[in-house]
């Protein structure tokens, strides 16, 4: 518990700029948007960048996960493709994941 009041003014004053910071880059973002280029490579590192975002964020616990990790990534990136289904493709991967986990000694 914070009892200096000083310190309420520091975590305050921090929360603050957090916020000024993060709302900056996202109008900057926005009004930026229109002089980007349209084409050419930019356009297609651009058009690339939320899967390679998508794929940062989830190979760090596939590769925590371990073998059967992989394998329920797989299976569950199997079953998207075949089915277009992302529930039942969750489902199997997770069910992959938990029976294996449940078999190990």
């Amino acid at each position: 518990m914070l009892t200096n009041p000083d310190s309420h003014i520091t975590v305050l004053l921090t929360i603050g700029c957090a916020a000024l910071v993060t709302y900056s880059l996202r109008i900057g973002g926005l009004l930026l948007s229109d002089r980007l280029p349209q084409s050419g490579r930019f356009k297609r590192f651009m058009d690339a960048l939320p899967g390679t975002i998508l794929l940062s964020l989830i190979a760090p616990g596939i590769a925590s996960a371990g073998f059967w990790g992989g394998v329920g990534a797989l299976c569950t990136a199997i079953c998207t493709y075949k089915t277009r289904n992302v529930f039942l493709a969750m489902l199997i991967g997770v069910g992959i994941v938990a029976i294996s986990r449940q078999l190990s000694p």
